[in-house]
This record gives C-alpha cells, sequence and structure tokens, in this order.
C-alpha cells in the first residue's frame, strides 16, 4: 500500500511540474526555485534543497531532504529553496572614479542561501536585490578610488563590495561568498594615454637604468685609479726603503772596512820598521797622485819642491807623528782622569771620623 501511494505522488509531482506554464515563471528566479510540488501527503525531498510549507497560509516548518509527509489540503509546498552555492553575473554598468574617469565594469558574484525563512519572506525576488546591491556598491567603491589605484586595488575592492553585500543581505538569509570583477573597460583615448604613459615610464626606467650604469662604470675606474696609485706610491716607497737600507748598509760596510783597515795600519805601525813601511806607502801615494795630474782638471795646483820626494814623505810622516803624540796624549789624560775618580769615590763612601786633640 505504501508503494502504491508513493508510486502516486511522484506522477502527481511529475504532473504538477510539466503542467505549469513557462510564462509564470520569472527568469531571474529559474536559477533559485524550481516549480512548487503540489502536496501529495508523502514527498521526498532532494539533497541541499529546502522546501517552506505553509499551513493554511501561515508558515509551518521547512521540509529536510528525504521523506517527509504532510496534510494534503491544510498543507501547501509555498517556496523551494536551493541550498548550493549560486553563481550570479552581474551585468555591465558604468561608474566614474575619483579622478572623473568613466568606466565599463561588470562581475561576478557567488553567494549562498543560509536561511531558507528569510530567503523566502525577506525579500521579494532575492537574485535581483542582491544583484541590484552589488552594483550600487560597485559605483561607491568605485567612486573612492582613482583610475591607477582600480587597476592596482582589485583584491581590496572585491573585498570591500563583499563586506558591505553581507551587512545588507543578512536580513534576508543570504551570505555572499566572494565577488570578481571581471572587465574593466575604460574610454578609448584614456586607454591611450594610458599606453603613452607605460611607454614614458618604460624609457624612464631605461634612462635611469643607463644612467646607473654609467655612474657605476665611472666609480669603477676612478676605483682602480686610485687603487693603482695607491699600489704605485707604495711600490715607490718601498723601493726608496730598500734603496735607503741598502744605502746604509754600503755605508756600514764602508765605514766597517774603514775601521779595520785603519786597525790593521795600526798593528803594522806599531811593529818594527813600521815607520819605514809607511815612508814607503806614502811615497807610492804621492807618486800615483802624479800620474793622474790634469785628467780630470785642467787647472793644476803644485808645490814648489815636487821633484823632492823625500822632504814631501818626511813631511807627510811628521804630520802622522804629531797626530800620534796627541791621541797618546789624550788617551793618557784619560786614563789619569778614571784613577783620580776611581780614589775618590772610597773616600766618599767611608768618610773617615774627626781627631780631637
Amino acid at each position: 500500500m505504501l508503494r502504491t501511494v508513493c508510486r502516486a505522488g511522484g506522477a502527481l509531482l511529475k504532473n504538477s511540474r510539466r503542467g505549469v506554464p513557462v510564462e509564470w515563471m520569472a527568469p531571474a528566479q529559474q536559477r533559485w526555485v524550481s516549480s512548487n510540488p503540489m502536496n501529495t501527503m508523502i514527498l521526498f525531498v532532494p539533497q541541499q534543497e529546502a522546501w517552506v510549507v505553509e499551513r493554511m497560509g501561515r508558515f509551518h516548518r521547512i521540509l529536510e531532504p528525504g521523506l517527509n509527509v504532510l496534510i494534503p489540503v491544510l498543507d501547501k509546498i509555498r517556496y523551494v529553496q536551493s541550498l548550493k552555492e549560486i553563481v550570479i553575473d552581474v551585468p555591465e554598468q558604468s561608474a566614474v572614479s575619483l579622478d572623473n574617469v568613466t568606466l565599463q565594469i561588470d562581475g561576478v558574484l557567488y553567494l549562498r542561501i543560509m536561511d531558507p525563512f528569510k530567503a523566502s519572506y525577506g525579500v521579494e525576488d532575492p537574485e535581483y536585490a542582491v544583484t541590484q546591491l552589488a552594483q550600487t556598491n560597485m559605483r561607491s567603491e568605485l567612486g573612492k578610488l582613482t583610475l591607477d589605484k582600480v587597476f592596482r586595488e582589485r583584491e581590496c575592492l572585491n573585498a570591500n563590495i563583499v563586506t558591505s553585500i553581507n551587512q545588507a543581505a543578512d536580513e534576508w538569509g543570504i551570505r555572499c561568498l566572494r565577488y570578481e570583477i571581471k572587465d574593466i573597460h575604460v574610454p578609448p583615448r584614456v586607454k591611450e594615454s594610458m599606453h603613452m604613459q607605460v611607454e614614458a615610464e618604460r624609457k624612464k626606467r631605461a634612462t635611469v637604468l643607463e644612467s646607473e650604469g654609467s655612474r657605476e662604470a665611472a666609480i669603477n675606474v676612478a676605483e682602480g685609479q686610485k687603487q693603482s696609485q695607491i699600489l704605485a706610491s707604495e711600490g715607490q716607497k718601498a723601493e726608496q726603503i730598500n734603496m735607503a737600507a741598502g744605502e746604509a748598509s754600503a755605508v756600514l760596510a764602508k765605514a766597517e772596512a774603514k775601521a779595520k783597515a785603519i786597525r790593521l795600519l795600526s798593528d803594522a805601525l806599531t811593529r818594527q820598521n813600521g815607520n819605514a813601511a809607511a815612508s814607503l806607502s806614502i811615497a807610492e801615494q804621492y807618486v800615483a797622485a802624479f800620474s793622474n795630474l790634469a785628467k780630470e782638471s785642467n787647472t793644476i795646483l803644485l808645490p814648489s819642491n815636487t821633484g823632492d820626494i823625500s822632504s814631501m814623505v818626511t813631511q807627510a810622516m811628521g804630520i802622522y807623528s804629531t797626530l800620534a803624540k796627541q791621541t797618546v796624549n789624550a788617551s793618557e789624560i784619560r786614563e789619569t782622569e778614571a784613577q783620580s775618580a776611581a780614589l775618590e769615590k772610597p773616600a766618599e763612601n767611608n768618610p773617615q771620623p774627626p781627631q780631637y786633640s
């Protein structure tokens, strides 16, 4: 019996849907609701649909998906609401930006019915109401932005429109999930000026990059020249230091050699026949000096007795003897002073006591 009633109810439901003229249904409501089914006492509600039931013209309850039983004459299915996410195309409209540029803009609205009761009794046509609300909020939000910011802040613009729609559509039981701007059309002259602006910006960036490259190249060249000059000066400094060290070493070597030669000469003179050897050396140097006369200059100063070698040697030896005596006297004086100083120090350290008579 129950199976027969269910089959009969399904047949009546199909016939009722076929019997409703298409002209009676508004085009805007075809997405939201299907044709209202007839009350066959036993009804099967599809998933993600909510059927609003009125009893004697007054709201009674909302049927859940699955099997439901109604009173045939008293209960009536007044609204059928879809709980799925609904996509609505917002038609193209004109809006004026903050800098007085007229734009043609359209979008897509994604929403869902959260409360079937409010969606059924809170507004007459939910789709039309939400579409108009989206258009008005879009115009108001675009009026707050300039043309450049409209393209750069599309995400912020979409978020503001969604927030405004949710604040107003809360009383209708509808929640806007997201809003996306599809196309933004600008006037042809504005588009040409935008292209010119982009081209000028690209040329500006190219010029700036080229100037920065030239500046970096000049800086690199100057830095290289600076480093080369520093290295060259350091090289010259090291060269001068090395030359000075070499000259100092040469002077020290010459001084040491000369001192050694003097010591050897003094040792030789103190030996037997040292004076005779010194006389021979002076005579040889005298002859060598006369052999080099008039080779370096035309002016020559000669002594009166150039041929008397013995007198020259005697004179040189006399000078040497005088210097030697002075050196010996000076050394003896220094030794005497040192001995007297050594004698005076013990007397100062050990004073004698006074004697009384």
